[in-house]
């Protein structure tokens, strides 16, 4: 199943994942090195790094719901995607309580308790980006139809036609 959001021949929902993951891990990461006695501006940079990686996460969100909606209802596809939409909404919004205690916080450093949360929501988008790959390698989801070892490239001209047909 070919995907429905396209940019010059390719898959947009797989281009916008990689910096939401990149952040929100990343942001634990500086907020465990923060708290074991690390510079204390890690923890600042933490809760920019979920600021953008939440706006980066509600793209990608976007992007794949496209793709969701036009998996046929029944299938493995349909059930694996919901599970992959509904994994993902959850570390959203686990973040997104982290990222709103902070705010509102004297210092933007995260204590135990919002590390926990955070390590939770890792451990959640873990498990959804292994459904995410389950659904393009091995349900064929957001693969285009004439994808194979020698296809040509998603620049030529004869892939223009379905580049604007993808665009309306």
């Amino acid at each position: 199943m070919e995907s429905r959001l396209k940019v010059l021949g390719h898959p947009v929902h797989p281009m916008l994942i990689t910096f939401p993951v990149g952040l929100l891990v990343t942001a634990v990461i500086f907020d465990v090195v923060d708290t074991v006695g690390g510079p204390a501006f890690l923890g600042e940079v933490a809760y920019w790094n979920i600021t953008v990686g939440l706006i980066g996460g509600l793209l990608a969100a976007a992007a794949g719901a496209f793709d969701l909606l036009a998996i046929p209802t029944g299938t493995r596809a349909k059930r694996v995607g919901l599970t992959h939409a509904a994994a993902n909404l959850a570390v959203i919004l686990l973040f997104a309580a982290v990222w709103v205690v902070r705010l509102n916080a004297e210092s933007r450093a995260a204590g135990g308790a919002l590390i926990a949360i955070e390590v939770v929501a890792l451990a959640i988008l873990g498990a959804s980006a292994w459904l995410g790959g389950e659904l393009v390698d091995r349900l064929g989801v957001g693969v285009d139809t004439d994808a194979g070892l020698d296809a040509p490239s998603s620049l030529r001209a004869q892939a223009a036609g379905q580049r604007m047909r993808d665009v309306r």
